[in-house]
């Protein structure tokens, strides 16, 4: 007797892709719920900048007519759109970090080893951070309007798809590090060396005209920076302009981090890892 074939088994359908995403990003937003301490954390350090060092240094460092801005503006407005970046990148990284908790011990443990495609898991994770990280930012702006912060109406909507690419951008980031890093000790003091240089050496609090006055090696710096063009990507939109640098530099940035952070996540490879662990 001759025995049928085996048909392949089917892939998933649409509706099982949406359920996934739906599930993840539900539960991200129900920790944010929870853990009230990160949304005001998430507030506190960007206002802290905007209140007390934005006052301090206001005639120190006057910016002048540059684009996108059409007269002078407060030293305040010139550092808002780096702030939202701030808040997003903080974001991705506290995300990042929970990855390496829920993947050692966590729900993504079991969601990796799944049927379901890794790429499709790591990138809703990501959405569903991102996701998060716009209602801070949104909150920010809402504060930071009674601080004379007033972009034109139009640009609360169209910075809206600005903060979701760098979102996406620092996220991938953020999960592209907790590939790499393998225990939770390790995470913070790999953050403080990527958090504060891409900050600091950035347009976030000075325009890079001034920067490039004082040090030219330190400009260059600057303009390699993903996170400079993720500034300039927002402070554009927020004003309903267009940087297509910005947007080119971000955009194959982030696919760059994404697809490194998929092969992080690879299991043959943190097979070899462990592997090479023990051998050691």
């Amino acid at each position: 007797m001759t025995a049928l074939p085996v048909p392949a088994p089917a892939g998933f359908s649409l509706a099982q892709y949406l359920i996934c995403l739906k599930g993840i990003i539900w539960r991200e937003g129900l920790r944010f719920l929870h853990q009230r301490e990160r949304f005001v954390s998430a507030l506190v350090r960007p206002l802290v900048w905007l209140f007390i060092f934005a006052a301090g240094f206001r005639q120190v460092l006057g910016v002048s007519i540059i684009p996108p801005y059409e007269t002078y503006v407060l030293y305040e407005v010139f550092i808002t759109p780096g702030l939202m970046a701030m808040i997003q990148l903080f974001n991705g990284m506290q995300s990042s970090l929970s990855m390496v908790y829920d993947r050692e011990m966590g729900n993504m443990r079991t969601l990796l080893v799944s049927p379901l495609p890794r790429w499709y898991l790591l990138s809703s994770k990501l959405v569903a951070g991102t996701a998060v990280s716009l209602l801070q930012v949104y909150a920010f702006l809402a504060i930071a309007w009674f601080w004379e912060v007033e972009p034109p109406w139009i640009g609360y909507l169209t910075v809206l798809p600005a903060l979701v690419l760098t979102g996406l951008m620092l996220g991938s980031l953020g999960m592209l590090i907790s590939s790499v890093v393998k225990q939770l000790e390790n995470f913070a003091g790999i953050m403080n060396f990527v958090i504060f240089p891409m900050f600091f050496a950035s347009s976030a609090l000075y325009p890079l005209w001034r920067v490039k006055e004082a040090s030219l090696a330190l400009w260059w710096v600057c303009q390699l920076n993903p996170f400079t063009h993720a500034v300039e990507l927002i402070r554009f939109a927020l004003y309903a302009r267009f940087d297509l640098l910005s947007f080119a530099v971000v955009a194959v940035t982030l696919l760059a981090f994404g697809a490194l952070a998929v092969l992080g996540y690879d299991p043959r490879r943190g097979m070899l890892a462990r592997r090479a662990a023990v051998a050691a």
